[in-house]
């Protein structure tokens, strides 16, 4: 009984101790460095307190700094505006185009599923250059549209492929029971398919509006004013000023900005490990 105890121990709770003890300490550090005063980020922690991985006498100055000397509550805004409206977007194409790969039989139908997962490993340093081109040419530069109409070039990719593999896992005899009963292939699917897919759409929509919150190079490239920013740009390129670093407020937008999508993951956690689970196995 104590050997399979420490078995227990040795093979599972250490390693998911360390495990969390890794991915939670850069919150923990954001969160002491966004509440941390001054006197104590700008000396050295020898000097202060001796204590470098907490402090003594916290403070909200950076976060009401932040909120209010910044356009952050704007750049938040425009995050999740930008990031919601492109997730939809790529949902509804990937959506219908994972369908007709997963479903219909068209000739090169695998070889076009292929060639969609492989159009998203394409580095976006290789695409913002043409997509720069047709921006300037539609007058969408420095306007939420410009990041709508561009993130979708690596989102629909993979909404598509991981919704392919997700319909692959449904039985076509359901479908097909619905299709005998009298239901057209549209009913059959909108009606039949999509519910049992909703893991797998959720899971899609999960990692794009991740993808779309994180992304740094099309919103450093196509917005420009400081007030039609996004947060990964607007925290960096409004919060460091030449060599001068105001780590309070940058650590309190970067924790900031991590709460919607942590919100997001833990709302739909289920669905996001059977949508993955199921496009696997597709």
């Amino acid at each position: 009984m104590i050997e399979r105890r420490w078995k227990r121990w040795l093979h599972f709770y250490i390693p998911l101790g360390v495990f969390i003890l890794v991915t939670l300490f850069p919150f923990y550090w954001m969160l002491i460095t966004a509440i941390r005063p001054d006197e104590e980020l700008y000396r050295s922690w020898r000097a202060v307190n001796n204590a470098p991985f907490w402090t003594l006498s916290p403070t909200l100055d950076h976060v009401r700094d932040l909120l209010a000397k910044t356009t952050f509550p704007r750049w938040l805004w425009n995050t999740f505006f930008i990031a919601l409206v492109s997730t939809l977007i790529s949902l509804v194409c990937g959506l219908f185009a994972g369908y007709a790969l997963a479903r219909l039989r068209f000739p090169g139908a695998g070889l076009l599923g292929t060639g969609i997962f492989v159009t998203y490993l394409v580095p976006q340093t290789l695409l913002f250059i043409p997509l720069a081109d047709i921006i300037r040419n539609f007058h969408l530069g420095n306007t939420p549209w410009a990041l709508i109409l561009t993130y979708p070039t690596f989102l629909i990719p993979f909404c598509t492929w991981l919704l392919m593999g997700y319909f692959k896992t449904i039985p076509k005899e359901l479908e097909e029971c619905a299709r005998i009963d009298g239901a057209t292939r549209f009913g059959a699917m909108a009606r039949i398919i999509f519910p049992i897919a909703v893991p797998g759409i959720l899971s899609a929509g999960i990692f794009a509006f991740t993808l779309s919150w994180n992304e740094f190079i099309y919103a450093l490239v196509f917005l420009s004013s400081p007030e039609r920013k996004t947060v990964p740009v607007g925290v960096v390129s409004e919060l460091i000023r030449g060599d001068i670093y105001f780590w309070g407020q940058l650590m309190a937008g970067a924790l900031l900005g991590s709460v919607p999508v942590a919100l997001v993951y833990s709302f739909f956690v289920e669905y996001y490990v059977t949508g993955l689970t199921g496009s696997v196995k597709g």
